[in-house]
């Protein structure tokens, strides 16, 4: 069986009206991920509005119509592929009061495209989503200065564009081959899928030339193994009276038989004795890949716990600052009692002190709010029933988030990152571009 392409996570982000919809429908479309019915039929709404090519937001803008209404979609995932690669990708709102889902679609990206207008160049909703982007931990951005067909002298324009947008990620931490600025017109597919001859000035890759190639592993500091366990295997069959597995997927860095690991909270050492597939065994399994373990000790482990490298495994804490994107209607304060959920461990949390608040507004820091409103993002101190062994999120994205969750209604309230992300933000110098 041939190999599968390799699978990047993405996300686009926008001001309203920077053509995210257009973009969006144009990479389905070049990739040829639409059904030829549902071309015929954006082009005949096309010729009806009047217009000389297919209107390609016409392909998303449905969904569109339904999360602005708030039916039944916040963050709409579409998929697609070439020969190269396949995507998933997360089509986030453009409106400032949507951070929130912003914050959930590039969560788990590998690269954002961010948008912006020719004619009105970064502007202040750009500035808000790089530092987003940012604080997250998102890898690598793509900055598609979109309707480069209507602006006079196109090469200055992208070249005053494409500075400024440096400039600001600089800022932010971003290194310069973390970002690639691009020339695009999403509506006539200039620098999409093919190399347009009304660009010259520009002899970098196309769209989705430069998205075949970027590497699919996020830019992180190296982390040894992380495994939550997900469930406790023991068939107590005639033909396996002493199995005794734990099920779950490599979260970080790689396993291999004969392996020394520990097991947090509990600080127990065992080495691995064998990894276990639906497909046979395997002597080494990579992050993603969904094993059960068995280890040479018969030692005291349960849903939640961590198999971790000996190394570098995480401290279980019962203490720790975090910065958390609000999610609920209902605003955050301190002394509230929620559950948090941290990998497959979920525990009892209270709610400390409120220590900042992120102003996306004016990309600054706010001192000792008194709540976290929806679609607001701040520092904040939690004391857990239970410790978790956690990294900082800096350092690994998988294992430094959580979540923090209603305990009557169970709903999730909020998004969290382990650490001080806020305070690696310059927001000062930011602000300022």
């Amino acid at each position: 069986m041939a190999p599968a392409p390799d699978l990047l996570r993405i996300a686009t982000a926008g001001s309203v009206d920077d053509g995210k919809s257009t973009l969006v429908g144009r990479l389905l479309f070049d990739t040829k991920s639409v059904l030829a019915d549902q071309i015929d039929a954006v082009t005949r709404a096309s010729v009806d509005r009047g217009m000389d090519t297919p209107d390609l937001s016409l392909l998303v803008d449905g969904l569109r119509a339904e999360r602005e209404q708030g039916i039944t979609i916040d963050v709409a995932y579409r998929y697609f592929a070439t020969p190269a690669r396949s995507f998933v990708l997360a089509d986030t709102p453009g409106h400032v009061q949507y951070t929130r889902n912003t914050v959930s679609g590039a969560s788990t990206a590998q690269l954002v495209i961010l948008l912006v207008d020719a004619r009105n160049g970064v502007v202040a909703q750009t500035r808000r989503h790089a530092a987003v982007m940012a604080l997250l931990g998102v890898p690598r951005l793509v900055l598609a200065v979109n309707k480069i067909d209507l602006v006079d002298d196109a090469a200055s324009v992208f070249a005053e564009i494409s500075a400024e947008f440096n400039a600001l990620t600089r800022a932010l931490g971003y290194s310069s081959d973390q970002v690639v600025e691009i020339p695009v017109s999403a509506l006539h597919g200039d620098n999409i899928a093919v190399r347009s001859e009304t660009t010259p000035f520009y002899d970098g890759p196309t769209l989705i030339e430069h998205l075949e190639t970027v590497p699919n592993e996020p830019d992180r500091k190296h982390v040894g193994l992380r495994f939550p366990v997900q469930y406790v295997i023991r068939p107590r069959t005639a033909d396996y009276p002493d199995y005794r597995g734990y099920a779950g997927q490599v979260a970080a860095g790689r396993v291999s038989v004969g392996d020394e690991i520990v097991v947090q909270p509990s600080g127990q050492r065992s080495t691995i004795a064998k990894i276990d597939t639906a497909d046979g065994e395997l002597p080494t399994a990579h992050t993603g890949r969904s094993v059960t373990l068995l280890l040479a000790d018969d030692i005291d482990i349960s849903r939640g716990d961590l198999i971790a490298a000996v190394e570098d495994a995480p401290e279980p804490a019962q203490q720790f600052t975090a910065t958390v994107c609000w999610l609920a209607d209902k605003p955050l304060r301190p002394g509230a009692r929620l559950l948090l959920k941290h990998g497959t461990k979920t525990t009892p949390v209270i709610i400390g002190g409120l220590d900042t608040l992120f102003d996306e507004q004016n990309l600054a820091l706010v001192e000792g709010p008194d709540t976290i409103e929806l679609n607001q993002i701040g520092r904040i101190a939690l004391t857990t029933a239970e410790p978790i062994a956690a990294d900082d999120y800096q350092t690994n994205r998988e294992t430094g988030s959580f979540l923090l969750i209603d305990p009557q209604g169970g709903n999730t309230l909020g998004a969290g990152l382990i650490g001080d992300a806020l305070e690696s933000l310059n927001l000062a110098q930011a602000a300022l571009v």
